[in-house]
């Protein structure tokens, strides 16, 4: 009997110690982080946020397993938010304050997401959007990230992205070469990840899944638009089954996506978060007072300083970090605290030489309920060459909101923000626009510093500038390719740093290089008959009569010369000394009119 009762104890004792092991193994080893986030959708455009008319079982299913901050915000346009999240700092400071003009590219002394984890020994990936430049050292491959497949610009189908790019079918750009794929885009990306995850399963990763959906055009399987099509138009408007359908797209590959990691076994020690990145672009309407769609009450969709223009999801799962039972954590939030936030649940590193970060780790609300105070930030949209203080702005803190520096609600009593009761609360105004005064203080100090395409650099040689990027006094960005195919109008100038004394070739094209298109040239339409799943035809492209081309570097020297018929590209050849200068490409036409070059390409010989 005393033997048996010694034997026990030594089991007992060899039992604990293998299970002491085994949790602290679950704590030391790393965890891989995978990050979500879809593009346009807002918070009413998930069902389990009560849309009882969108289908997404698997994001709600999802929901079910994770903690949710649901007084997260984020900007109200793409771009800025990207920047924000890549960096933890609000992004007006990293020079990313509109998502077209020049103001789109993280400035290079950044540091990002993905430079933390592959300081700390993760291997990186990023599918799907990028939107903070297209150009070195501006693109996702050239800030941490190791492996990617991103299609350019904001958008498949914008001017940088790969001509006739239309969600199907396309050419993305693979480590930066262009690639042709099979498939819709919202499936290419998530495939793609998929990939990378199953070729990284044995060592921590970090995968960014950017989707460029439900971004317009609202180009969609037809599979997912017949799951709308039949409801009455008082419920949803054409564009709105559309946008639906891609976002049930979405959410079937992520449902794809958590079953590959429960087949890879990897899922428990996974980070999986999903989010999307500003207020919905197409999932509700007000017609005079005809409403479609669903807002969660709120007011503003995309681009608006109110509610529904920055609120939106945030849902976490990390089994063996205990985050996997529902919890709602109401605190105010951003996604500049997701940076630090990673840091600390991955036990690494900040980024090597980072910039203040303006945001917090939630680790301890996470694990305790800590209370974050009377914290207060600032969301806004400038849209603008030069930032203006005030210019569509919310500064908010608990229940408040104080909105373009004047009007307060108190979003507990009034979601919809519909009463102004600044004059009710002087004190509170007071206290909100001091904080703002401070927080445009320090993010205004590099508004004036331009941010330069790089030439004669041997990381990228040719450039090529697109008219999606030109800073215009006039706001006519041609920032799309139905814009370019229709010939609209745009005007104004890139900002180059000549990296290196010597010669160099400049070429001024209508249409980008792989197209292979002559400079005057009609195109032929692209059909819905064509291309199923469309939602209109592309229109064809005119021909603008272009006679003559010319390029100018200020204070320096201008060349002019003329179309030849049949040409695709009107070339110059030229010495260009090094330094920083506003570069300027026109096409004209018989009667002298300008119009921007859409594509330059700049190359070193």
């Amino acid at each position: 009997m005393k033997t048996l009762f010694l034997f026990l104890i030594v089991c007992t004792t060899i039992l604990s110690c293998n299970k002491a092991e085994k949790q602290n193994n679950i704590k030391t080893e790393k965890p891989n982080v995978i990050l979500v986030i879809t593009d346009d959708q807002g918070y009413g455009d998930i069902g389990i946020h009560g849309n009882d008319v969108i289908k997404t079982p698997n994001i709600d299913g999802f929901y079910k397993e994770s903690y949710h901050l649901t007084d997260f915000h984020v900007n109200p346009t793409c771009a800025p938010t990207r920047a924000g999240l890549m960096t933890g700092r609000y992004a007006n400071s990293t020079g990313v304050w509109h998502t077209v003009g020049g103001w789109s590219l993280l400035r290079e002394q950044e540091k990002t997401l993905a430079n933390m984890f592959s300081e700390n020994g993760y291997a990186t990936g990023a599918f799907g959007k990028w939107h903070m430049g297209d150009n070195y050292p501006f693109r996702a491959h050239d800030r941490g990230f190791q492996e990617t497949v991103m299609h350019y610009g904001g958008g498949a189908q914008q001017t940088p992205d790969y001509w006739n790019n239309n969600y199907f079918d396309d050419t993305y750009f693979k480590n930066g070469k262009p690639t042709p794929y099979k498939g819709y885009c919202t499936d290419v990306f998530f495939k793609e990840a998929i990939n990378f995850i199953k070729d990284r399963k044995d060592q921590p990763f970090f995968c960014y899944i950017s989707t460029n959906a439900p971004h317009g055009p609202y180009n969609v399987p037809l599979e997912y638009y017949n799951m709308y099509k039949d409801l009455p138009n008082d419920v949803l408007t054409d564009t709105q089954k559309r946008f639906y359908g891609m976002i049930t797209n979405v959410d079937d590959n992520f449902g794809k996506l958590r079953h590959t990691l429960k087949e890879l076994n990897i899922a428990d020690n996974t980070i999986l978060i999903f989010m999307t990145d500003n207020g919905t672009a197409a999932g509700y309407n007000n017609s005079k007072g005809k409403v479609t769609g669903f807002n969660s009450g709120m007011r503003g969709k995309k681009g608006s300083e109110y509610e529904g223009g920055h609120r939106v999801p945030f849902f976490i799962h990390w089994k063996n970090g205990n985050i996997s039972k529902p919890k709602d954590i109401n605190q105010l939030t951003a996604q500049i605290d997701i940076l630090p936030t990673l840091a600390e649940l991955c036990n690494i590193n900040l980024p090597k030489n980072h910039k203040p970060i303006d945001g917090q780790s939630l680790v301890s609300v996470f694990e305790n309920n800590d209370n974050i105070g009377n914290r207060m930030l600032i969301t806004d949209s400038q849209r603008v060459q030069e930032p203006v203080k005030w210019k569509n702005c919310s500064v908010m803190q608990n229940k408040w909101r104080l909105v373009n520096g004047k009007e307060l609600f108190d979003i507990e009593k009034d979601q919809g923000q519909s009463t102004n009761i600044a004059k009710e609360h002087p004190e509170q105004v007071r206290k909100m626009r001091a904080f703002y005064d401070a927080w445009w203080t320090k993010t205004s100090v590099d508004y004036d510093k331009p941010i330069f395409f790089k030439i004669g650099n041997p990381n990228e040689n040719p450039v090529t500038l697109t008219a999606h990027d030109v800073h215009s006094s006039k706001d006519n960005y041609v920032w799309n390719q139905i814009k370019i195919r229709n010939g609209n109008v745009g005007s104004g100038y890139w900002t180059l740093e000549i990296q290196e004394e010597a010669d160099y070739e400049i070429s001024l094209r209508r249409y980008p290089i792989e197209s292979n298109l002559p400079i005057n040239q009609t195109i032929p339409e692209v059909t819905t008959e064509e291309v199923k799943g469309l939602q209109f035809n592309i229109p064809k492209g005119k021909n603008l009569e272009y006679t003559k081309a010319s390029i100018q570097f200020e204070n320096a020297f201008s060349k002019q010369a003329e179309v030849i018929a049949g040409a695709e590209s009107i070339n110059f050849k030229t010495h260009l000394k090094a330094g920083k200068t506003k570069f300027r490409a026109h096409f004209m036409n018989q009667e002298n009119e300008q119009n921007v070059a859409y594509y330059v390409y700049i190359n070193k010989l």
